[in-house]
């Protein structure tokens, strides 16, 4: 079978396991989950051994330290993903919850329902945990999925997808409701994202290339986000020991996430009080800062930022600094700059608090916290399928309202329209 026949007969096999798991109640969808639980559980020592092949392999292809970090599955990661069952199936199942429920003139009711998207492609690179979070995501929001996990991780992705089908099996749900692209052909991406007849969403997570490139080809609707340009405001009413706590937070706690401070802007009012302890810490930590001509004035070794600088989602350790005039200029810079990620004000003044979250138009704005908590689990999604910086048809972290669709349901009495 070639490429082409292999996915629409994934396809096929995705649209008709929709159907039936948008029927499954929550119960026998939670069951399914702590059943795939349960076999990860008792496959931990399979698990390992093939994404041994995996590590191996990686090696031998000379991926770096921190891609092969990402990679390895060990007991303490298989532990989370059991963990993160768990979680997913306590909680609320958003299929058929009713909404905004009102009378009208007439004497019908009007209100929306939540119903399953269809049928989710998943496109994915290195981490093999998202194979898990992922189909516990589709499966409680009652969606099938396909999912093409990166090349280095087939030998892992298989293992899990065996697991995944014992747990669909042992409560009778089709076990094609979650499939793996077996194949590391790059063709099955491009047929994937194309396969509009049995597909209704694509989610891309990897890098900007990755997502660049199935944003320009695919032919169905695509929920991403390509960069994560953060921002955190110092204002001129900020209190200093949250602004030093709350930057120095933002930027170190890691690195390569989509969540991290890229850039850091600061009052120009207060920037000889604030500026040289935060250059203090960060060094400390190791981090490069590169900034504007007033930063680099006032803190030594900073190397002179370019305008590339400020359009550049690091994932390492390196900040850019940039000392504004007031919270106008640091709202224009990012406008300008934004990848509409997060972006965050530290202030004790409440009008300027409120004007920032009104004005700056990012999937999540923050007062007074860390950009790291802009996450589907601190947020109280449980896991998350990625994070959008699309406008529709969701926004910031996608977690199981977001695998959902509404449509209206209208309730009457043998109503008539006059």
């Amino acid at each position: 079978m070639n490429i082409k026949d292999y996915m629409i007969n994934l396809g096929q096999q995705a649209k008709a396991a929709g159907r039936e798991l948008s029927r499954a109640d929550s119960g026998k969808k939670n069951a399914a989950l702590l059943a795939i639980a349960e076999q990860l559980a008792d496959a931990t020592d399979y698990l390992t051994k093939e994404n041994a092949k995996d590590l191996a392999a990686g090696k031998e292809k000379w991926l770096d330290a921190a891609l092969l970090d990402r990679l390895e599955l060990t007991p303490d990661r298989i532990q989370a993903m059991i963990d993160g069952l768990h979680q997913i199936a306590a909680l609320p199942d958003p299929v058929g919850a009713i909404s905004d429920m009102s009378y009208r003139p007439s004497g019908i009711q009007v209100g929306q329902m939540r119903v399953p998207l269809g049928v989710i492609g998943i496109i994915y690179e290195s981490r093999p945990n998202v194979t898990i979070d992922a189909a516990a995501l589709c499966l409680k929001s009652g969606n099938a999925c396909i999912l093409r996990g990166g090349s280095e991780s087939i030998h892992s992705n298989k293992a899990i997808a065996i697991c995944i089908a014992k747990g669909l099996a042992a409560v009778g749900l089709p076990v094609t409701a979650v499939q793996v692209v077996e194949t590391t052909d790059r063709e099955a991406v491009g047929e994937l994202i194309t396969l509009s007849s049995y597909v209704d969403v694509i989610v891309p997570r990897g890098g900007k290339k990755l997502i660049a490139r199935i944003s320009k080809e695919a032919t169905i609707p695509v929920i991403k986000h390509l960069d994560g340009i953060c921002h955190v405001y110092i204002d001129a009413q900020a209190d200093y020991t949250k602004a030093i706590n709350i930057a120095v937070n933002a930027k170190t706690h890691r690195y390569g996430v989509c969540n991290a401070m890229e850039t850091l802007l600061i009052a120009e009012s207060i920037a000889l009080q604030v500026l040289p302890e935060l250059a203090k810490q960060y060094k400390a930590a190791g981090v490069e800062l590169r900034g504007c001509l007033k930063t680099c004035s006032i803190v030594a070794d900073c190397i002179r930022a370019t305008d590339a600088d400020w359009a550049t989602e690091y994932l390492a350790p390196v900040l850019s600094i940039k000392i504004v005039a007031d919270i106008d200029a640091a709202m224009a810079h990012i406008n300008e700059f934004s990848s509409g990620h997060t972006e965050a004000i530290i202030t004790e003044n409440y009008t300027l608090a409120r004007r920032f979250l009104r004005e700056v138009d990012s999937s999540s704005v923050m007062v007074n916290a860390s950009t790291r908590f802009a996450d589907g689990f601190e947020y109280g999604l449980g896991a998350e399928i990625g994070i959008s910086t699309d406008k529709l048809h969701a926004r910031g972290p996608v977690g199981l309202n977001g695998l959902t669709s509404l449509k209206y349901v209208v309730l009457g009495d043998g109503r008539i329209r006059e």
